[in-house]
């Protein structure tokens, strides 16, 4: 088990807690988190796609999406002159996720991702 721990870096003295940070601060940004979940529900979107999910400026969303992609965050594929932007692995959508689950947990009572299907409404979703 300590051997998987370290290969993986979790440990206290890991070199990657520094990089680990880095990868935080860059999803410290709402965009960009916006970004991340949209390309969630899709494999692939354009920039102007991504634009109007998130509900900003194409500008805008280039400069975050320029970032996420330097932070090996997200990836794109060039069909002519459109660049269509797809998650480069699924672990920034499970930290995002994740981030959400432990944010409903601060509003108090039970969190809609504790909630057992019998316990949703019907037609409801987590």
């Amino acid at each position: 088990m300590n051997a998987d721990r370290q290969r993986c870096g979790r440990s206290l003295d890991s070199p990657y807690v520094e990089l680990a940070v880095e990868v935080f601060s860059m999803l410290a940004d709402a965009t960009r988190v916006r970004i991340i979940l949209a390309l969630r529900e899709h494999d692939e979107l354009t920039v102007n796609s991504l634009a109007e999910a998130v509900g900003k400026a194409p500008a805008a969303v280039s400069q975050h999406l320029a970032k996420l992609r330097l932070a090996r965050i997200v990836s794109y594929r060039q069909d002519g002159n459109r660049a269509y932007y797809r998650l480069a692995n699924e672990h920034a959508s499970q930290m995002v996720s994740d981030a959400i689950f432990q944010a409903e947990h601060s509003l108090g009572g039970i969190p809609r991702h504790h909630h057992t299907d019998a316990d949703r409404p019907e037609g409801a979703t987590a």
